[in-house]
């Protein structure tokens, strides 16, 4: 079904006048130089199509013949190529040795037979005769260009152009028409497993690129190049037979995904994600910045704004939530000289949307003001690695979370234990921790149907879950320690979280004396007051008999870290009421001045 989609796709850019896709038998590839010849051959000048992106150069993108797949034989590509091939010279790179001459001008000779292989007669068209005539002289003009030796140094890629036209050698129709003629890659015709038309079978596919962590050279989705992966007395691709339509309909959509450019692509650690619906539809623009970025056109996105995103509420425009147009989202990752699919989504936009506003609903949970409401998939992996750094969240981790957002499915189990680890290891329940434990637990209760209590947004009074509890009680005991000793360097949190989270009978009968003695040192009698109250009220939803148990299993151990969570950020919420109404006093006039 991959690569049937991916067809389809491109049959649908082909279709668009506004897509820049290339036509059967190109690809798209940045050419630096242009080489402009007159129509006898000789050189009249030389096109630099880079241009300065602040301090970097970009290269322009020109549609040009399918490149060949390179191994250690020397094969040229059909009218433009690098400097070794097109002129038989070259810069050799720091550290690396220089070609052997003879090499070069073995690779020169392939870059001229190449033509005359497509072209037996080279006057079919005035452009090819031009090429073919500037390779078979030498141009002194071509030496002197100020632009020779910086082409030669940057190993750059080399076209040509006929002096007065716009377009390139290699796109004139001739050679448009040349190219629709199978070549040495197809074989007899066979079966198609993508369109099922009996058609010439490809013998090796073109290289996927821009798969992050792979090679400058591509990799391979379908792959047979050794004899241990073939069967039934078949080579390479005629394991895996896909026709030549197919093939390059599959491979040019993908790499039209996977370009630089591409508003389609997002990486969610080593998986190079792309997603495409079946035509046209704003989702396509939308997923990347809601996942990776939590935004909406810039702008950091709340549930709010996610909910009416979907939903569309008072603008009437069609809900996306009911919308049936088929949605897809593929998974890449390096593997040596092939390319894993990490995962695989094919659903619909109206799935989609569903269970992206699930998603970002389970996440929904109170905060300070000062935090940033978005919440990416990349922030959450951070929030779990090991030393908040991408390099540790495992490889297939990110892929897994992504794919079961898009199904709505739970969570990965291990998302769970590496949040913990952290708790344990920093002793700090951060926003994005305390949001990625919840929605992991309820979706956990909600998927399996367990009978819990779904935990809330904010502080919830009602919920007696031992390990809520017991986090809540935690969080008003450093609370009497902050009070007791005001500007205290490290609390019960630095010594006490990760015993108090596991062993509770370890840690809280130590807690609840040390709670006695910085009472004792309180003077304003009136927190002491609320506060006792505070430690009755958490642990009245406790059974006396397993207050404080002997372990907490990990879903409870998270419930303690949401509780703690909850109680901290009442206790802010409160603080900041206060300051608020007291500022607001000082600032209405007094009777006197009143009057």
């Amino acid at each position: 079904m991959i690569l049937q989609d991916l067809a389809a796709y491109y049959d649908r850019l082909a279709a668009d006048p506004n897509e820049n896709v290339a036509p059967p038998g190109y690809q798209s590839k940045e050419i630096a130089f242009i080489v402009v010849l007159r129509p006898d051959g000789s050189f009249t000048g030389m096109d630099d199509t880079r241009s300065q992106e602040g301090k970097k150069k970009k290269t322009g993108v020109f549609k040009v013949p399918r490149e060949v797949k390179r191994t250690v034989k020397v094969t040229a590509n059909l009218l433009w190529d690098n400097p070794a091939y097109v002129f038989g010279q070259e810069v050799p790179k720091k550290g690396k040795p220089a070609r052997d001459p003879r090499r070069l001008a073995e690779m020169r000779q392939s870059f001229r037979e190449r033509i005359h292989e497509v072209f037996p007669d080279p006057r079919a068209d005035a452009g090819v005769t031009a090429v073919l005539s500037f390779l078979s002289s030498d141009h002194p003009g071509l030496s002197q260009h100020p632009l020779w030796s910086e082409l030669l140094e940057s190993g750059a890629n080399v076209s040509f152009r006929l002096e007065g036209e716009t377009e390139l050698i290699c796109q004139r129709p001739a050679v448009r028409a040349a190219l629709t003629t199978p070549d040495d890659d197809l074989g007899e015709p066979g079966l198609c497993l993508v369109s099922g038309r009996r058609e010439p079978i490809a013998r090796l596919h073109t290289a996927i690129k821009g798969v992050w962590g792979g090679s400058t050279r591509g990799g391979d989705i379908i792959s047979f190049n050794l004899p241990s992966f073939c069967s039934q007395g078949k080579s390479q691709g005629y394991n895996a037979p896909v026709g030549a339509t197919a093939e390059f309909a599959y491979t040019t959509a993908l790499n039209h995904l996977l370009g630089k450019d591409s508003k389609q692509r997002m990486q969610v650690a080593d998986a190079s994600t792309v997603f495409w619906a079946e035509k046209a539809h704003p989702m396509e623009g939308l997923l990347a910045s809601l996942l990776a970025n939590a935004e909406i056109e810039g702008q950091e996105a709340s549930l709010e704004d996610i909910k009416a995103l979907f939903l569309s509420p008072k603008t009437g425009r069609p809900s996306l939530v009911k919308d049936p147009t088929g949605f897809f989202v593929l998974g890449l990752a390096p593997n040596a000289a092939r390319i894993a699919v990490r995962f695989w989504y094919r659903g619909s936009v109206a799935e989609v949307s569903r269970n992206l506003m699930r998603h970002f609903s389970d996440l929904e949970i109170a905060r300070a003001p000062k935090e940033k409401p978005s919440l990416s998939i990349f922030r959450l992996l951070l929030a779990v690695a090991s030393l908040g750094k991408a390099d540790n969240v495992p490889p297939n981790l990110a892929g897994k979370l992504y794919e079961n957002i898009l199904k709505g499915m739970p969570y990965p189990e291990s998302l769970l234990a590496m949040a913990l680890t952290r708790l344990r290891a920093e002793h700090e329940v951060t926003y994005p921790r305390a949001a990625l434990i919840k929605a992991l637990l309820n979706r956990r209760v909600r998927f399996h149907r367990l009978p819990e209590k779904e935990l809330t947004v904010a502080l919830d009074l009602t919920n007696d879950n031992i390990g809520y509890r017991l986090g809540r009680l935690f969080a008003v005991l450093e609370r009497v320690q902050e009070l007791a000793q005001p500007g205290i360097n490290a609390t019960i949190r630095d010594r006490f979280y990760g015993a108090a989270s596991a062993t509770p009978l370890v840690a809280f009968p130590r807690l609840m004396k040390l709670k006695n003695h910085h009472l004792a040192k309180m003077e304003n009698q009136g927190a002491v007051v609320n506060l006792e109250k505070l430690i009755a009220e958490v642990l009245a939803g406790v059974d006396g008999a397993q207050a404080f148990p002997a372990h907490l299993a990990l879903s409870d151990q998270g419930r303690f870290a949401v509780g703690y969570y909850h109680q901290r950020q009442d206790f802010f919420k409160k603080r900041a009421q206060i300051e608020d109404a007291a500022q607001d006093n000082e600032q209405k006039p007094t009777a006197s001045a009143a009057h």
